[in-house]
């Protein structure tokens, strides 16, 4: 998911599913406004741009959120027969659409109908004197749907990731548009950034069974493959288990591993998620992408954002694990400050070809359900498979606490 716009081959102009980067991560939650402003506080995101009853949206509010190339959409609803009014209410604050950026989105829509998808909203065109903005969905597990987003004109992503207009009826939020506690908290956030610049995986959550259900879905109709895979050996710990199959779009841009629960003596964290999101499946956390784990961890940490604690004993076997293995493969040792690293809490692995910082957020809400990982990869493709023992005995102390294992 880079933050630049690469040629296109002739190839990839003539394949309908070929996707350029991830549009957009729309969330519906039950305050816009409110939440544009948690995430800007405590996540360092801009708030962007707003489309609401002064720009003639009368169903529903949107703002625009931005940090490197992340874009998330907060949707809040106007109406009781906005979808979101009933989802809110039913799921709490969560992520409904991974958005996709394609060079045709009715020609996406209609290869990925003819490859079995379902159809959530047919192809539809929003347009004014400065472009349009062409957008057809269709859905998948749960209450998740994959929009496709093909623009024009002004419109055109590369204008977008330059500040330009998101879609027709959004206005920018800068100029006192968006009153002084937006500008003051955006200035804030450009003199002290957080450093995340990109989404670099998202993990769904669906019932026991159904995972393979849903690899072969992602194979069939988006013309994904499966990156890599995991079972109840791999991720479990004495009380807990699930099982992982990450699926990877066909120019390897976009990965989306897809979980379900294992047998095992408790509650796992993916069935938690199911029994607070009323069994339905769904998008349990997104991976956002930094350069340097440990500023970006130190400045979220000091915006007040909660992480997973591990246990003192996970760093003393950490590093001759990592070292081992990078050294095995021909690579430097890790090259971050090791005292800097155990401070802030952060989880290290290693693979092959290099080595990874990752760290995950506690729910961001009240329900048990989504949350974030932060991530810094030095060379390593892979998912912190050395980390899932210590990253799930954290989990199940939170489960415990809540009355949930």
């Amino acid at each position: 998911m880079t933050a630049t716009m690469p040629t296109p081959t002739a190839a990839q102009l003539t394949d309908p599913l070929h996707l350029i980067d991830v549009d957009h991560v729309q969330f519906y939650v039950g305050n816009a406004k409110q939440a544009a402003f948690f995430y800007a506080h405590c996540f360092g995101f801009q708030i962007e741009q707003v489309c609401d009853l002064t720009t003639g949206s009368r169903d529903a509010t949107h703002y625009l959120l931005t940090q490197g190339n992340i874009r998330f959409l907060l949707t809040s609803a106007l109406t009781a027969y906005h979808p979101a009014a009933m989802e809110s209410a039913m799921f709490g604050d969560g992520v409904k659409d991974v958005a996709f950026t394609v060079f045709d989105a009715t020609k996406a829509y209609e290869r990925a109908v003819a490859n079995g998808a379902e159809s959530a909203y047919e192809p539809r065109v929003y347009r004014d004197e400065h472009g349009s903005v062409t957008v057809a969905a269709i859905k998948t597990y749960g209450r998740l749907v994959h929009t496709f987003v093909s623009r024009s004109g002004a419109y055109e992503l590369a204008k977008v990731k330059l500040g330009g207009a998101f879609a027709p009826r959004f206005k920018r939020m800068e100029g006192g548009a968006g009153g002084s506690g937006v500008v003051s908290i955006n200035e804030h956030n450009r003199k002290s950034p957080c450093g995340l610049k990109y989404v670099d995986h998202l993990v769904g959550n669906v019932e026991l069974g159904q995972m393979n259900r849903w690899v072969k879905y992602y194979e069939d109709v988006l013309e994904f493959k499966m990156f890599m895979h995991f079972d109840e050996k791999d991720i479990s710990t004495e009380y807990s288990a699930l099982m992982s199959k990450v699926m990877s779009s066909g120019n390897g841009l976009i990965k989306m591993p897809i979980n379900e629960p294992a047998a095992g003596k408790k509650k796992s964290q993916v069935q938690e998620y199911l029994d607070w999101h009323q069994n339905t499946p769904g998008v349990q956390h997104l991976a956002l992408r930094t350069d340097d784990e440990l500023h970006s961890i130190a400045a979220l940490r000091g915006r007040g954002v909660d992480f997973l604690t591990l246990p003192e004993a996970y760093y003393e076997n950490v590093w001759k694990r990592v070292d081992a293995m990078l050294t095995a493969h021909g690579h430097t040792p890790v090259r971050e400050d090791h005292e800097a690293v155990k401070r802030l809490g952060i989880l290290v692995d290693s693979d092959d070809e290099g080595y990874l910082l990752q760290l995950f957020t506690k729910p961001l809400q009240d329900r048990p359900t989504l949350f974030f990982e932060i991530i810094c990869r030095r060379g390593a493709q892979s998912f912190g498979k050395g980390n899932f023992k210590a990253l799930f005995e954290a989990l199940e102390l939170e489960q415990d606490r809540r009355g949930n294992l």
